[in-house]
């Protein structure tokens, strides 16, 4: 499609992006859903600098990352087992 400049908004400062325009839509859902994050967090805890706000949400979105590939993990192993159980009572069907 293309390379685009765009500029969002992550914690009231402006960043301006060079992207494929078919990253578009997805980079500004990140954006958006990063300031939520922050808003939450700031009314939920009292912070005294801005960085340890960004720290918490950068740990939130970390650790969801590192959930989901666990699962992943998880979800991959059980469907390998699945097969070569499926496998094995196709094998068995055949001979």
């Amino acid at each position: 499609m293309g390379e685009l400049t765009i500029t969002v908004n992550i914690a009231d400062r402006p960043y301006r992006l060079k992207i494929q325009a078919e990253e578009e839509e997805f980079i500004r859902k990140a954006s958006k859903l990063i300031n939520e994050k922050i808003k939450e967090y700031s009314n939920l805890y009292a912070f005294n600098d801005r960085q340890d706000l960004l720290s918490m949400v950068v740990l939130h979105f970390a650790t969801s990352t590192l959930n989901v590939e666990k699962e992943k993990g998880s979800n991959e192993s059980l469907i390998i087992d699945k097969l070569v159980e499926l496998n094995r009572k196709l094998a068995g069907q055949i001979n």
